[in-house]
């Protein structure tokens, strides 16, 4: 169409390169808003992936934001026993309620409705990957969640699929331990978490050492740690290792980790912070939501605090090209872009800069970023918009012009600036 302006927000067409938001998110409870969702995930069980879930929490919530974990470990939960939690929970004609730990950490793991601990979950996958599905909906988890904490089956299963598609995940954190194979894990997660668009906020090495307490020198129990070469090998920045600690492991099992204290995680846990302290980026026209991300002459750049708008600023892109653009807008501390169309390159190219993507979003710009912040906004981080064969934005991104460098490698200095649509 000769006369098309590139805002499908506004257009009545039915354009072959427009498509409905693709979105398999489920709706929260109505009672519940939570900003951030973190999913703790590993190529394999036994790794201490529950024991990073608790810790992270109880890290986050000394910091004093609300924090939650929703225990998506149905047949092995493990997080009422690390908390020492007793009671089951309860349910009102609105939801299910929390079970609370003693520092207010809210819970819900399917020991907390078993009328035994002990009693098995023989259910096959549909069924378990339902069960998780109505932790997020049914579930009252409150209007003031700052971090939800996913605690995974291992694996690339029902499960860790079911969490992808259905939740609203901001980013994972992968678990694992040192061994030869680690490399393969972790390679498992990490390529699933890139073919669900999910940015990978680091990885913790559980068991990495032992210090000895009488001579103070530390001792890798299970082999020398390999974790900075296979997070270098993978793109991880943020690396943490926890030691091999009896006292550690006796606090989980008295159901006393919210007593455990240790700088293991503090470096993660900044991280963390940060994305309610970060920028979320808006392609722009007009106090609008341009609905094509690639075509966005502007972004509106907001400043988040603790959750909240504290201020905004207009920002002019000056490149082209996916890995360009995605490294242009991480630069602005951007974690997070709010917008309309855009395509599966685009979202891979963001997603590999860390930053998250909620499309399918129409209306006025500072609206809908409040919204989303309430976690009251259907979003999805699927493609919407198909103008470009991704073949052709891959050959074409060494040929923009900008001043920064790809993702891919190089800069840009090729053969003229882009005058297509890149998504």
């Amino acid at each position: 169409m000769s006369d098309c302006t590139n805002n499908c927000g506004s257009c009545s067409a039915d354009c072959k390169d427009r498509t409905a938001p693709e979105s398999f998110l489920e709706e929260s409870n109505s009672l519940s808003q939570v900003k951030k969702v973190i999913g703790i995930v590993s190529g394999k069980g036994g790794v201490g992936k529950s024991m990073v879930t608790s810790l992270l929490a109880v890290l986050m919530n000394r910091r004093n934001y609300v924090t939650a974990i929703l225990d998506a470990d149905i047949t092995g939960p493990s997080i009422p026993k690390a908390f020492g939690l007793q009671e089951k929970a309860l349910g009102t004609e609105a939801g299910i309620l929390t079970v609370d730990t003693d520092s207010g950490i809210r819970t819900m793991s399917i020991n907390s409705l078993l009328e035994e601990d002990s009693d098995p979950v023989v259910w096959r996958g549909p069924i378990i990957a339902g069960t998780v599905k109505q932790f997020w909906s049914d579930v009252i988890w409150g209007d003031d969640v700052d971090f939800m904490f996913i605690d995974m089956p291992p694996g690339t299963g029902d499960v860790p699929l079911t969490v992808f598609q259905s939740l609203p995940v901001d980013g994972i954190v992968i678990v694992t331990s040192p061994q030869e194979l680690v490399s393969m894990i972790v390679g498992k997660a990490v390529k699933m978490a890139q073919l669900m668009n999910i940015p990978i906020l680091g990885i913790v090495e559980n068991m990495s050492y032992f210090v000895c307490p009488d001579c103070g020198q530390s001792h890798a129990i299970f082999g020398e740690s390999r974790i900075q070469q296979v997070a270098e090998e993978y793109g991880i920045d943020q690396v943490a290792r926890l030691p091999i600690q009896p006292q550690l492991a006796s606090a989980v099992d008295r159901g006393a980790i919210e007593s455990v204290e240790g700088p293991w995680l503090d470096e993660l846990a900044d991280l963390l912070e940060g994305l309610l302290n970060a920028k979320v980026a808006v392609p722009y026209e007009d106090g609008q939501i341009f609905q094509h991300f690639g075509h966005a002459k502007q972004f509106q750049l907001f400043d988040i605090q603790r959750g909240e708008i504290k201020s905004s600023e207009l920002i002019t892109a000056d490149c082209g090209g996916h890995g360009a653009l995605a490294e242009f807008l991480a630069h602005q501390g951007v974690r997070t872009v709010l917008c309309g169309g855009i395509g599966d390159g685009a979202i891979q190219a963001l997603a590999g800069s860390g930053i998250t993507v909620a499309a399918g979003v129409a209306g006025p710009s500072q609206e809908q970023v409040e919204l989303y912040l309430k976690g009251a906004l259907t979003v999805s981080n699927q493609p919407t918009c198909d103008r470009h064969n991704q073949k052709e934005h891959q050959s074409a991104q060494g040929e923009h012009q900008c001043g920064h460098e790809h993702a891919t490698g190089g800069s840009c200095g090729g053969q003229g600036s882009c005058g297509g649509s890149c998504h």
